[in-house]
């Protein structure tokens, strides 16, 4: 007797999640935000990780562009816009920040 036992097993759906660490509240929210060649503008920072960021910025940036970010105290950070919607930007740095900026813009200890 035949059995209708399909070859081929359920598959999740994959994860959407593609961050390389944990995001974190920050508790200091201003930033400025530099396109290549361009002026500085006022954004505000949203959450943070070691290697990446979430920014709100008065222009749109567009998936790929290169841009400088200075949070409050800290040196120019050379990062790259991996998403972007009206007002929000996803950034990944180029290099991972300093565990002390971390602790300093967040509420997280190490």
């Amino acid at each position: 007797m035949a059995s209708h036992v399909s070859q081929f097993r359920r598959v999740d759906p994959a994860l959407v999640e593609q961050r390389r660490g944990p995001r974190h509240r920050v508790r200091i929210t201003r930033a400025t935000v530099r396109p290549d060649g361009e002026a500085p503008l006022d954004a505000i920072l949203h959450d943070l990780s070691l290697y990446g960021c979430r920014i709100r910025s008065p222009v749109g940036h567009l998936t790929g562009e290169q841009v400088w970010l200075r949070f409050q105290g800290s040196v120019p950070i050379a990062a790259t816009v991996v998403w972007s919607d009206a007002k929000f930007a996803g950034c990944r740095f180029d290099a991972p920040i300093e565990k002390s900026l971390l602790r300093a813009l967040t509420l997280v200890t190490y």
